[in-house]
């Protein structure tokens, strides 16, 4: 089947990179696109006019958060609540347990999943908090989420999580991990098991990775044998690490090296590594405030940094910087990592902040944030297929709408669509020539009832963190209000 897409703007792809073509047409055949050009002679079967829209390739999210959101609390308190974001040593040695059933957790995931769509995400590597379970991700919860991922037609990169450890507040206020070193061997064995799985589903829009939790929680023996698992199976690794000081400590309690160091050390570097956040190197200004050669490391390894503007601004951080990374030579890619899933934010976010930390107004020009959340997405996948719009490529792409007249007057339709706009404008969008967005929707999906089943899980979940409080407090206290409530009568 020929599928024909017609917009006021394209991002196409030529000579090696993205490029503006007014007036564009996408033609795709299958699951490939055809032709990308100023207009199409060929017959098609379908055929779309999309307006005053932008058609860009599918935005790549390689730290996708799959959960309810847990950022719309934590991310307000400061160390006087801390305490009550982790679990106690109490609830880990005696009371931990899995907050939500199987089937809660696969109604989280399907909302999770949708969310992505409705932001115009079409490829995504998935990042889900284990503090509600009772321990990590389960096989079966993985298998059950890929059903879910083919249901809706999203690309995925896909592995149960797995860990060693879990972060721990102590009573005086303070942090380590606790561990239990063969549930790390068990959930490594778990993802071994996936990655089977999806070999014997043969599905393209699934592939298996590794998806080890953060690095203060895993041995040095389950770092290595990840490592050594991926090369076995040529599979991607993602890392959490070089997050903050907390980790930077607890790794160098442990382990007498440095996060960069124990990942070196354990043979990750080469296994083609993706690692989210990567804020604490060198030059951050919590460690040394200077170049001591850690971006120099992460380059000459291939590492992709999986840089998320918009979380790290909400938990007070920041790149040290975009500009610099690049510059380094290391592979930039993103991810939201908190809701809203919507990269367009991000992206806006990541510029302005590149300004503040460089001090000039031109540290991280719009074009080569666009070009992180596509092509680099794409290069960190190694795959040439996706994160561009050109012929042979995957049809992966997406439609935002830039006719309303609260999105403003226009200049360079990418720019202000970064200044002025959000990913809640995605129209339509297909995954290998396939709708997943149309007109707004999710085929296939009640919006309003699973909004109303996800709040409610919402509670479920927020309720749960008093009972892993080392204090034991109520969730009304670790997450007070704006403002005292209303007295009628008063």
């Amino acid at each position: 089947m020929r599928t024909r897409w017609r917009a006021r703007h394209v991002l196409a792809h030529q000579d090696g990179g993205h490029a503006l073509l007014r007036d564009g047409e996408v033609v795709w055949e299958d699951d490939v696109i055809v032709y990308v050009g100023p207009r199409y002679d060929g017959p098609v079967d379908e055929d779309r006019d999309l307006g005053h829209s932008l058609v860009m390739p599918g935005l790549i999210d390689l730290d996708a958060l799959t959960d309810v959101d847990h950022l719309v609390l934590d991310s307000w308190h400061g160390p006087e609540h801390g305490g009550g974001l982790q679990w106690s040593q109490d609830y880990f040695t005696h009371r931990r347990r899995d907050v939500f059933t199987p089937e809660e957790r696969n109604t989280i995931r399907e909302y999770a999943l949708v969310q992505l769509a409705l932001h115009g995400i079409t490829t995504y590597m998935p990042i889900a908090s284990e503090v509600h379970s009772a321990w990590a991700e389960p096989y079966d919860e993985l298998v059950a989420m890929a059903e879910t991922s083919r249901r809706l037609g999203l690309r995925g990169y896909l592995g149960p999580a797995y860990r060693s450890g879990v972060n721990v507040a102590l009573p005086d206020g303070s942090r380590d991990v606790a561990f239990d070193e063969e549930r790390g061997r068990a959930g490594l064995r778990d993802a071994v098991r996936f990655l089977d799985h999806l070999d014997k589903l043969s599905d393209p829009l699934l592939t298996g990775v590794l998806l080890p939790c953060r690095i203060e929680t895993l041995t040095e023996e389950l770092l290595r044998e990840t490592a050594a698992t991926a090369r076995r199976r040529d599979v991607l690794v993602r890392l959490h690490a070089l997050q903050g000081t907390v980790e930077r400590d607890l790794v160098m309690d442990r382990h007498g090296m440095t996060p960069l160091e124990l990942i070196g050390s354990t043979g990750l570097f080469g296994t083609r590594l993706l690692v989210p956040h990567t804020v604490l190197v060198d030059r951050h200004p919590d460690v040394h405030g200077e170049d001591r050669g850690d971006l120099a490391a992460l380059a000459r390894a291939g590492v992709s940094v999986v840089h998320c503007p918009q979380t790290s601004l909400r938990y007070g951080d920041v790149l040290h910087s975009f500009g610099t990374y690049r510059r380094a030579g290391i592979n930039l890619c993103l991810g939201t990592d908190s809701f809203p899933p919507d990269l367009i934010r991000g992206m806006d976010v990541g510029v302005h902040l590149a300004k503040v930390v460089d001090g000039r107004l031109d540290a991280a020009p719009v074009e080569q944030y666009v070009e992180a959340a596509t092509l680099g997405g794409a290069r960190a996948l190694g795959r040439a297929d996706l994160g561009r719009l050109r012929a042979g490529a995957q049809a992966d792409l997406v439609a935002f709408e830039l006719g309303d007249i609260r999105d403003g007057v226009q200049d360079d339709p990418v720019r202000t669509f970064l200044l002025s706009g959000t990913a809640r404008q995605a129209t339509n969008s297909v995954v290998a020539g396939r709708p997943v967005l149309v007109d707004r929707g999710i085929p296939g999906v009640d919006l309003p009832a699973l909004q109303e089943r996800a709040q409610g899980l919402f509670e479920k979940m927020r309720a749960a963190y008093g009972e892993r409080d080392v204090l034991r407090r109520d969730a009304d206290t670790l997450f007070p209000p704006t403002f005292p409530p209303f007295r009628a009568g008063a």
